[in-house]
């Protein structure tokens, strides 16, 4: 079974007045199978956490430790963090002009599956995919992430999870700028994901509108660069009605 450990995990950043530590101290654990919903204000270190993880060259780990199946996270290259199975569905997707979408998803597979797709068999694991996220199949052939829409983008970062098939997949704010439609076709995405028993999701979130369609075993409450409370589902429903307040009280966000 596969697992990400987090443990005391510590990370700044560089700010105008020298290094801001804005993690103080993540522990997590997330197996496969799982789905964890880390939600916050914004400002307490979630996204942070979702890079750090992904190993962003702006976010430096001070201290603690991060494990996949034992093997160390934070000695591993961005590149070897995704061949080990770790997947992160950005909130602003980059564009990458001059490099379609079917031959970024074909090198993807390549350099993950350690061998290049069959041809046939790759056409359609792509189509089938792509109808079932509601994707023209010309969309295959733009360029990754030019000029799409806010929707399209995060129906492309979806295609590539259902085709990638991490071990540990960190969606960070993926419901961002998504209308009903869209979220609820991403949703189901991540669902039909989720129900392989193969993943560890990592959910990112502000809002509880996406955990009405994608249900979490667990729910975090960030604050203050920390875990400030864990538990179930029921846990989100709480932070609809009473919000954020009682976490944050007491100390500026980090």
């Amino acid at each position: 079974m596969a697992t990400l450990e987090i443990h005391d995990l510590h990370v700044s950043v560089e700010a105008e007045n020298g290094a801001r530590e804005i993690l103080k101290g993540v522990d997590l654990t997330v197996k496969q199978g799982e789905t964890h919903a880390i939600m916050g204000p914004n400002g307490s270190g979630k996204s942070t956490l979702a890079y750090s993880l992904a190993g962003h060259p702006k976010y430096t780990i001070t201290g603690g430790t991060v494990t996949l199946d034992g093997e160390d996270v934070l000695e591993m290259s961005v590149d070897e963090r995704a061949r080990a199975g770790v997947f992160l569905a950005m909130q602003y997707p980059v564009e990458v002009p001059g490099v379609s979408v079917s031959n970024f998803l074909r090198t993807s597979a390549t350099a993950i599956r350690g061998e290049a797709p069959k041809l046939r068999t790759w056409v359609k694991e792509v189509k089938s995919a792509m109808e079932q996220l509601q994707m023209d199949p010309a969309f295959a052939e733009r360029n990754v992430n030019e000029g799409f829409s806010g929707g399209e983008k995060k129906r492309h970062e979806i295609l590539q999870l259902e085709l990638l098939k991490p071990k540990i997949a960190i969606l960070d704010e993926t419901d961002s700028g998504l209308d009903v439609d869209a979220l609820r076709i991403v949703s189901e995405g991540v669902n039909r994901v989720r129900e392989t028993g193969e993943v560890g999701t990592l959910l990112i979130t502000h809002y509880t509108r996406i955990l009405r369609y994608i249900k979490p075993d667990f729910v975090h409450v960030f604050a203050n660069g920390r875990i400030a409370e864990s538990g179930g589902a029921e846990l989100a429903d709480q932070l609809e009605n009473e919000g954020y307040d009682k976490y944050v009280k007491g100390g500026a966000t980090a």
